[in-house]
Order: C-alpha cells, then structure tokens, then sequence
C-alpha cells in the first residue's frame, strides 16, 4: 500500500495575498473549488461539501487543523459514511509577483479500495482542481 502523500506544485501568476484570498474566502472557493454553505480560515471549524465523479457523488467532512495567514492551510478530508481520514495541506511561497503553491494531500491509504478513492483519482483531482481552476481564477483576477 503506498503511504506516500500526493504533492502537487505550481507556481501561478499572482502574488500570495490573492492566492490566499482564493483558498480560504467562501465567495471566491466556490468560484473554482466547491460551493461550501461555509467557511472560515480558524484551527477548528468544521466545514462539509458534496463532490465526487460521475458515479457517486460524496459528502465530504472536513476540519481546519492549521492557519498560517498568507502561508498555509490544512484541513483534513474524510468521507461521510467512508472509514478513512485524510489530510490536505496547501502552502503558499511567494516569489516576486508569483506565488508557488505546493499541496500535499496525506492518508490517501486509509480510504476503501473503491476507485474514486485511488490515488490517482486524487491526482487527476489535484492536477484540475490546482493545475487549471485555481490557476486561470486568480491569474484572471490578477489582470483585471
């Protein structure tokens, strides 16, 4: 079983305090991650959403575990009704007028052998959801 956590970098066209906004304010996550009734960047809160694949969808349940204003944030992700619990870390490395954001996603092995919780359903997730959604939101809001 691969305990290794997923890593995704990218370095994205907009300085750190608008990537910053875009993970951690409700109005902008909806924009380009998923439509949560709530949200507040604070070691504790409780937060859930709904998103899977085309088969099934999930009610994901989550708590803030880590804050570091304007450098990172962690949560951990587990599934309703799914043994299994995991933990999202998104950190945020200004450089000039970019941002490098590196996302580690750890405990991927605790979830059943069910094909949306394989790793490489992780990884193609990721790569959208970091790669391309969050990429074109705040490079947008960056040239407006």
């Amino acid at each position: 079983m691969n305990k290794e956590p997923f890593v995704i970098e990218r370095t994205l066209d907009a300085p750190a305090d608008a990537v910053w906004q875009a993970i951690t304010d409700r109005d902008q996550m909806k924009e380009w991650y998923f439509d949560l009734a709530e949200f507040k960047p604070v070691v504790g809160f409780e937060f859930t959403f709904s998103g899977g694949s085309e088969e099934e969808t999930y009610v994901h349940l989550c708590r803030v575990t880590a804050v570091e204003p304007g450098k990172k944030l962690a949560y951990t992700w587990k599934y309703e009704n799914y043994p299994g619990e995991s933990e999202v870390t998104f950190e945020l490395f200004p450089e000039g007028g970019k941002t490098r954001v590196k996302l580690t996603h750890t405990g991927l092995e605790t979830f059943p052998d069910k094909r949306d919780f394989k790793r490489e359903s992780f990884a193609a997730g990721w790569t959208e959801i970091i790669g391309k959604l969050l990429k074109n939101y705040v490079e947008s809001k960056n040239q407006s």
